[in-house]
């Protein structure tokens, strides 16, 4: 998968938004100004998401291309490396867990304030 889908389909997740604030290589997803994905351009392109420990565990044991999180607390973040080896399902289910985790941590009216965006 290319780092240009993951972008589009990370930036239409509800009240996401793009953020610089490592450098130009790096782009940043935030919900409610907490980070859910972390998508490194440099060749082989890198994204880095939030996972429940032990289903990171998992992914890590059953994919060559996911690794603990680069840069990250290596228990709740993998990187997965876009060389294509990842099916596209897998990667935009992991993108949406990542987001779900990040989400279900918010305060209870930005929750509702994301529901009502998703809805329209």
């Amino acid at each position: 998968m290319k780092w240009e889908t993951v972008r589009t389909y990370c930036a239409q997740r509800p009240g996401a938004t793009e953020e610089l604030p490592f450098g130009p290589d790096v782009l940043v997803f935030k919900v409610g100004g907490k980070m859910f994905a972390l998508l490194n351009f440099q060749q082989p392109a890198g994204l880095s998401l939030k996972c429940d420990p032990l289903r990171a565990q998992v992914l890590r044991a059953t994919y060559a291309a996911i690794a603990p999180g680069y840069h990250l607390n290596k228990q709740h973040w993998n990187t997965l490396m876009l060389d294509g080896s990842l099916a596209a399902e897998l990667i935009y289910e992991l993108v949406n867990h990542s987001y779900d985790l990040v989400v279900a941590k918010l305060p209870k009216a930005v929750r509702a304030t994301l529901q009502q965006h998703d809805e329209l």
